[in-house]
């Protein structure tokens, strides 16, 4: 059994642990806990490895390739939902790693650095078979009416900002004129999030069927993930026949704008449901997001083990303040989750659309690197 890093510093009500601000000043972060002075690191691309560093300082990371490697009672962190090494000790413990919510102006699979990531003790936040350690905040912390004034104000910003996870896209959208509008958003199938939190529904085709038997007269659209309109990632089984279940289909217009205009999102587990929360939007969930089973959310599938009823700012508190770590990308310091949206809006507001020449270059040299045809 691996033990999980959990700092005698760190409670389900919000004990502050580290964090380090633009000026290198400590500030209280809730619910986090603090980071041995050495991690080990297993499985990171050479990519990977440099952010790792970057978000785990001041810590020292030292990559390994073998669990003898490991000395005893020491901290390994792993991708995503990696496999564990081969012989790895029972002493050994674990942080599994993954991109943040607010993560960046452009895709992952661009290999676009992040600004935040999270590292998680117990779990991973897109694996519903267990908690995770954004899933034991939403449980048990006391919300403190400083801290939801402070996630209320955030939320406020991003909405008003038009930030999303990736914030992609350039094109406009016009809504049609009907009653009813739902937007579906398309999901990378072999991604984790989908094998250990979709347990019926696990296709995009399977999802635009299922909303179209459950909604015949609403106009759905549907929109794929960026990384598979960009031809970074493989179409899911049935995709190419998306049109069938479906009344439009929109790549390259930015989230944000689809959610201001459209009255539902019915997700598998994509982010884009905690993103229509924001927003105010209803959200259908089909599988199981770790936005769902707490009152927000109308669910296909329950999840016993959340019994507790949320409010929207107590969400947003725990998912994008106490959860990840935020890094500037110039210098490397730990940012507030204020600090990296002022980031996030001058990157974007900086950045200039990479022509069509090489941005199909790119990519194309990325999808021969990756395996995707």
């Amino acid at each position: 059994m691996h033990r999980n890093v959990l700092s005698a510093r760190q409670s389900a009500q919000g004990e502050a642990t580290a964090e380090h601000g633009e000026n290198g000043t400590v500030a209280a972060v809730p619910g986090r806990p603090v980071l041995p002075e050495c991690l080990y690191a297993h499985g990171f691309s050479i990519n990977k490895r440099r952010s790792l560093r970057r978000f785990a300082a001041p810590s020292r990371v030292r990559p390994i390739r073998h669990a003898a490697q490991l000395p005893q009672r020491s901290t390994l962190c792993l991708w995503g939902s990696a496999p564990l090494p081969q012989g790895l000790a029972a002493d050994v413990q674990l942080i599994r790693v993954e991109d943040g919510f607010l993560r960046s102006v452009g895709l992952g699979a661009d290999l676009v650095r992040p600004i935040s990531w999270v590292m998680d003790r117990r779990g991973m936040y897109y694996d519903a078979t267990r908690e995770s350690d954004l899933e034991h905040l939403l449980q048990h912390t006391q919300f403190t009416p400083e801290l939801l004034t402070r996630a209320a104000a955030l939320r406020a910003r991003i909405v008003a900002s038009g930030i999303t996870k990736y914030s992609v896209g350039h094109g406009s959208w016009l809504r049609p004129q009907r009653p009813r509008v739902i937007l579906v958003p398309g999901q990378v199938e072999s991604d984790a999030s989908v094998r250990f939190a979709a347990p019926v529904v696990r296709t995009n085709a399977a999802l635009l069927g299922a909303v179209r038997k459950a909604s015949p007269d609403s106009y759905i659209v549907y929109k794929p993930h960026p990384d598979v309109a960009a031809g970074l990632r493989a179409r899911g089984r049935g995709e190419q026949h998306a049109r069938d279940w479906c009344d439009e289909i929109v790549t390259d217009v930015p989230m944000a704008v689809l959610l201001e205009r459209v009255d539902e999102v019915h997700v598998l587990t994509s982010l884009a449901g905690l993103e229509a929360l924001l927003r105010g939007r209803s959200v259908v969930c089909y599988g199981l997001p770790f936005y769902a089973g707490w009152g927000l959310t109308r669910d296909v599938l329950p999840l016993a083990r959340r019994r507790r009823r949320l409010k929207l700012d107590e969400l947003v508190a725990a998912a994008l303040i106490m959860y990840p770590i935020y890094v500037s990308r110039s210098g490397g310091a730990h940012l507030s989750p204020e600090q990296a949206l002022d980031e996030l809006l001058a990157w974007r507001n900086s950045s200039t659309p990479p022509g069509r020449l090489s941005r199909y270059l790119r990519r194309a040299a990325l999808r021969l690197a990756v395996g995707c045809p």
